[in-house]
C-alpha cells in the first residue's frame, strides 16, 4: 500500500507539474491499486472469521462483494480521465509539451512497479496466498501501462506534438475501463456459485479414478467460496457393502480429491448403490459432459 501510494502521488503531482495527462492517468491507475489493497486489508478481518450458524460456509465472499464495489470506483476513475482528456482535445486548447520530469517519473515508476510485483510474487509463493500472487500479476499490467506512457512521451518529444500525450492518456483511460470490466465480470462467477477454473473437474475425476470400488462419479458441482472450492459429488459403490465399508470409500475419495486439488473448503459426497435407477435430474457434471 505504501509503495503504491507513493508512486501514485508522485505520478499525479509530476503529471500536473509537467503538464502530462498520460502521467496523471498512470497515477490514477496506481491509485486504484492503493484502494484495492486498502479494501483487501479491511476485509481481511472478516475473511478470517470462522463459519458460524448464520454463515455456515464462512465469510469468503466478503472479498468478492468488496471487489465488486471496487470495480465501480475503478470504472468511474477511468471514465473521468477519458472525459477530461476528450474535453481538452475538443476545446482545441493549445498546450505546451510536457516537461522532461514526466519521463523521469515514469522511468522511476516502472522500476518501482517491477520491485513491488517481484515482492508480491515472492511473498505470495512463500505464504501460499493466491491473492498476493494475483496482485503481483496486476502490477505487471501496471508496468505495461507505464511503458506505454513512456513510449508516448518519447514520441511527444520526437515529433514535438503535445496532442500525442493526450492520446496516450485516452489509451490509459480505456485500459482502466477494461480492467474495471474484467474485475466486475470475474466477481460475477463467484456470486453466481460458479468456478473460475473449469479444469478442476478433470482433476476431480482423475483423483476419483485412483480409488478402488468407486463407479460412475456424477453430479459433480464446484463453486468458489473466496479463494477456496466447495465440491459436491455423487458416486456409486457395490450395494452389498456395509455402511461402514461404503463410508470408508467415501473418505478415500475425499482424501484423494484434497491431495489432487489445493484450497478445498469441503467435499460433500453422496453414496449410491451401483446401478441405481432412481430417476433424478442430473444437475452437475459427469464425464460425458466434459
Amino acid at each position: 500500500m505504501t509503495g503504491n501510494a507513493l508512486l501514485a502521488l508522485m505520478k499525479i503531482v509530476a503529471g500536473s507539474v509537467s503538464g502530462s495527462f498520460a502521467v496523471i492517468g498512470d497515477g490514477i491507475d496506481s491509485s486504484t491499486d492503493v484502494v484495492i489493497s486498502f479494501i483487501t486489508l479491511l476485509t481481511a478481518r472478516v475473511l478470517s472469521k470462522p463459519p458460524d450458524k448464520q454463515y455456515p460456509y464462512g465469510y469468503g465472499k466478503a472479498d468478492t462483494i468488496a471487489t465488486k464495489i471496487l470495480s465501480f470506483f475503478i470504472f468511474f476513475a477511468g471514465l473521468q480521465l477519458i472525459i477530461t482528456t476528450t474535453s481538452k482535445m475538443i476545446s482545441g486548447e493549445i498546450t505546451s509539451l510536457p516537461s522532461r520530469l514526466a519521463i523521469y517519473v515514469t522511468v522511476i515508476s516502472i522500476a518501482g512497479k517491477l520491485a513491488l510485483a517481484y515482492y508480491q510474487f515472492r511473498t505470495g509463493k512463500r505464504t501460499g496466498s493466491f491473492m498476493l500472487i494475483a496482485n503481483g500479476k496486476n502490477m505487471q499490467n501496471d508496468v505495461v501501462i507505464s511503458l506505454s506512457v513512456l513510449t508516448g512521451l518519447i514520441f511527444v518529444y520526437v515529433f514535438k506534438l503535445a496532442i500525442l500525450d493526450k492520446i496516450a492518456a485516452l489509451l490509459v483511460g480505456l485500459w482502466i475501463l477494461k480492467v474495471a470490466y474484467q474485475i466486475f465480470m470475474r466477481t460475477n462467477i463467484e456470486l453466481m456459485d460458479g468456478t473460475k477454473d473449469c479444469s478442476v473437474y478433470n482433476k476431480i475425476f482423475k483423483a476419483i479414478a485412483k480409488v478402488d470400488g468407486v463407479h460412475n462419479p456424477h453430479r459433480v458441482r464446484v463453486r468458489d467460496i473466496g479463494y477456496k472450492l466447495m465440491i459436491s459429488i455423487d458416486i456409486e459403490v457395490d450395494g452389498n457393502l456395509t455402511l461402514s465399508e461404503a463410508h470408508t470409500i467415501a473418505h478415500e475419495v475425499e482424501n484423494a480429491i484434497k491431495s489432487e486439488i489445493d484450497n478445498v473448503f469441503d467435499v460433500t459426497i453422496h453414496v449410491e448403490p451401483l446401478g441405481d435407477k432412481i430417476l433424478e435430474k442430473d444437475l452437475g457434471i459427469s464425464r460425458d459432459k466434459l
